[in-house]
């Protein structure tokens, strides 16, 4: 979706039914800062607020998101591209990599706990103790692995020296300093090691 285009319709659409920014921001019960956000291109509107977004300007979601007046033929079109926008606006490398990175630390977190108590507080044998805290370390290894697996198949890198989008291998993804979105990584065509861009594969 092509934000700029989308806000510039807003824009002409609210100037269409004469209301001002302030009057449609009262209307859906938002700031004027926030419908001024949306016409400059600098955002699009939640997903709540489209209907009732698209309603105050007589149009339908569907020509929101195009941002155009659309004919029989064209809206079937649009409907098609702007479903698969936002289903991958929906699964964006942001928020895989913020789910993979909380399921990690939760993961550590219980089994950790789990292995804490075991192994301090709980009145149990002792060879029942020792199991359970191989368990949970076992459980903790599996799941490590699994994310990783999931990141080594899944994320691809651009590298912001020469724009280049790369898969690294198994070893450098793992051993690579990495936050949410960027990774520590050798581009394999310009050899400059940087802070690489993460993203999903489709």
């Amino acid at each position: 979706m092509d934000q700029s285009k989308t806000g510039k319709f807003i824009k002409d659409m609210r100037k269409a039914q004469g209301f001002t920014q302030k009057e449609l921001a009262e209307k859906l019960g938002i700031s004027e800062k926030t419908v001024s956000k949306w016409e400059t291109g600098k955002g699009l509107p939640d997903a709540g607020l489209m209907l009732p977004l698209a309603k105050a300007l007589k149009i339908n979601v569907n020509e929101l998101l195009s941002g155009e007046r659309l004919d029989g033929e064209r809206y079937v079109e649009r409907a098609e591209e702007n479903f698969a926008a936002l289903m991958a606006d929906k699964c964006s490398p942001k928020a895989k990599s913020v789910t993979c990175f909380v399921s990690l630390i939760l993961t550590i977190i219980s089994c950790l706990g789990l292995t804490v108590v075991c192994a301090g507080y709980a009145t149990i044998e002792v060879w029942l103790r020792i199991t359970l805290v191989v368990c949970a370390l076992l459980s903790m290894i599996a799941n490590v692995a699994v994310i990783l697996v999931l990141g080594i198949s899944s994320e691809i890198f651009e590298c912001p020296e020469c724009g280049t989008k790369f898969a690294p291998s198994p070893s450098a993804y793992i051993a690579g300093m990495h936050t949410m979105t960027k990774r520590r990584l050798r581009c394999p065509h310009c050899g400059k090691k940087s802070w690489c861009t993460s993203f999903w594969r489709k």
